[in-house]
């Protein structure tokens, strides 16, 4: 019985400590950091990256749970060559299981670069990548205005 449980805490060890590392996650909590200390900058970046008006990004800000996940969102968006309008609703019916079955969801393959990109959390926010978060500086993810709509 105490072996049942030692295996139980490790398990539930082990996983407390990938979750932590995650760097998808990483990413994400750096994206909120930066947006709630300055929220006008962060629709600036998010407008620029992506080349959504702010309208547009109040409107998802409206519609999911951090400024985060707005950024998750049309970053998707723009990998899966799907429109925000189409993202929404696969992030609000699959937000429990993780962007990854989002992104698959979305036609995003697991084993494309772009996969790999949102699993490592090799992303960027922002012009040169927001204070070296994410491993994507200078290759380009997540820059350019390639989310037409």
């Amino acid at each position: 019985m105490k072996r049942a449980i030692a295996v139980v805490a490790l398990s539930f060890a082990l996983a407390l400590e990938a979750r932590a590392g995650d760097p998808l996650q990483d990413f994400i909590r750096h994206v909120n950091a930066q947006a709630k200390a300055d929220t006008s900058r962060f629709h600036a970046t998010v407008a620029a990256q992506f080349g959504v008006p702010e309208v547009q990004i109040t409107a998802v800000l409206g519609r999911v749970h951090d400024p985060g996940d707005a950024f998750m969102v049309f970053q998707v968006s723009q990998m899966s060559h799907q429109p925000v309008e189409r993202v929404l609703p696969v992030y609000e019916s699959h937000k429990g299981k993780g962007w990854g079955a989002m992104a698959k969801e979305l036609g995003i393959k697991p084993g494309s670069p772009e996969f790999h990109a949102l699993k490592n959390g090799d992303l960027q926010y922002g012009p040169g990548g927001a204070g070296g978060h994410g491993k994507g500086k200078g290759k380009g993810h997540g820059q350019g205005k390639g989310n037409e709509q």
